[in-house]
């Protein structure tokens, strides 16, 4: 078959993506032709794949969504394909992988009102009931399942339309069995002495993964462990703010914060706590990959796959609604007590062996190709 697949930006670093890439990577392995629609692509182009890049530009970002709709819907006029799968809600989708919850409840209990009254709303809530909505036809990937709810609460999408996937971990963030020498060699390239404590948040978008909470956990620190402990964000997103931020409280020779990376394994191997307090978080697909680096993990709630942490007993998880004296306390503790964060490493490995968290990448494309395992 010739397949599509439409997303509003691609670039090697995002969870989105890395999913939309190893989702298509697998249907071109079945056989299939691979078409790509997107109006901005960063980094390489795998081989046969025919990536089309839509020229479209407008000041609003919800004004470019439908000048790339329309451009998309020309496109396939003149050169038809079989499937169409979207990576963002869009119209005219034979499949939607929903890496995004639900906007219409967001903007009911998140925002005021008068925000429905404004075009940018109408826009993103016609493009979701345009996947969602009881009469159409678009089958649903789903990889958070407390979303699913929310969206047949404002939609009535009916439930055989949802499909969800296990999650889809890749086989490199599996601790190899030189762990231990990959762990010692990084530290010894971010000058860390045996006792100095590594903290790491990973993820693009550092306000929604919540970058500041962490800045001011590592501030309030108890002076003794601050001294030992060193935080590295790493992510696409302008750091200014939290510079500003780690400056006004006095950490900024503790902090670095760094640009999207390929080797974020060594990161997760020679950290001692991964930290993502996030405001909200769909998935959050790092801290499936730190649990089986063996990574002990602090997460807010929010998160889709924070209980898997739970579940493992592989971290802490911290009660909602959020407090960040309650953050502030749990890091220290997690920091302090290293016998605890030998047993949630273990547990996150034994968990990594028992646990399916990693074949989303199949069960997706069983779904695109309608075929079953």
């Amino acid at each position: 078959m010739q397949l599509a697949f439409a997303l509003y930006k691609y670039f090697p670093f995002g969870g989105l993506q890395r999913d939309f890439m190893r989702i298509a990577l697998e249907c071109q392995r079945r056989g299939h032709a691979i078409r790509v629609y997107t109006p901005i692509w960063e980094g390489d182009v795998p081989a046969g794949f025919d990536v089309r890049v839509a020229p479209v530009k407008a000041l609003f970002n919800h004004r470019r969504n439908e000048k790339f709709s329309a451009w998309i819907a020309a496109d396939l006029a003149r050169d038809p394909v079989d499937r169409l799968i979207g990576f963002n809600k869009m119209p005219n989708l034979d499949v939607y992988y929903a890496a995004d919850g639900c906007y219409e409840d967001k903007a009911q209990t998140l925002r005021n009102p008068l925000y429905r009254k404004w075009g940018r709303y109408k826009h993103f809530a016609d493009y979701e009931r345009a996947v969602f909505g009881a009469d159409a036809k678009t089958e649903i990937l789903m990889i958070s399942e407390v979303q699913q709810p929310l969206f047949a609460k404002h939609y009535g999408t009916p439930a055989e339309r949802f499909h969800l996937l296990p999650p889809g971990i890749a086989a490199d963030r599996r601790a190899p069995a030189n762990a231990a020498d990959i762990r010692a060699e990084f530290r010894r390239e971010f000058k860390l002495a045996d006792d100095d404590l590594l903290l790491v948040q990973i993820g693009s978008g550092f306000k929604t993964k919540g970058l500041d909470r962490s800045l001011k956990a590592v501030a309030a620190l108890p002076r003794e462990l601050k001294k030992r402990t060193r935080l590295i964000a790493i992510g696409q997103d302008d750091p200014k703010p939290f510079l500003l931020q780690m400056g006004a409280l006095g950490i900024s020779e503790q902090v670095q914060i760094l640009k999207g990376r390929s080797d974020i394994p060594r990161f997760l191997l020679g950290a001692d706590l991964l930290i993502h307090p996030a405001y909200n978080e769909n998935t959050g697909t790092v801290l499936l990959e730190a649990l089986v680096a063996g990574l002990p993990v602090l997460v807010s709630a929010v998160c889709g796959y924070a209980h898997y942490i739970a579940d493992a007993d592989a971290g802490r998880v911290l009660a909602e609604p959020f407090e960040q004296a309650q953050l502030n306390a749990i890091l220290a503790s997690m920091l302090a007590d290293d016998a605890a964060r030998a047993g949630w490493s273990r547990n996150g490995l034994a968990f990594a062996d028992s646990a399916d968290l990693y074949s989303m990448p199949e069960r997706a494309a069983d779904v695109i190709l309608g075929e079953r395992p």
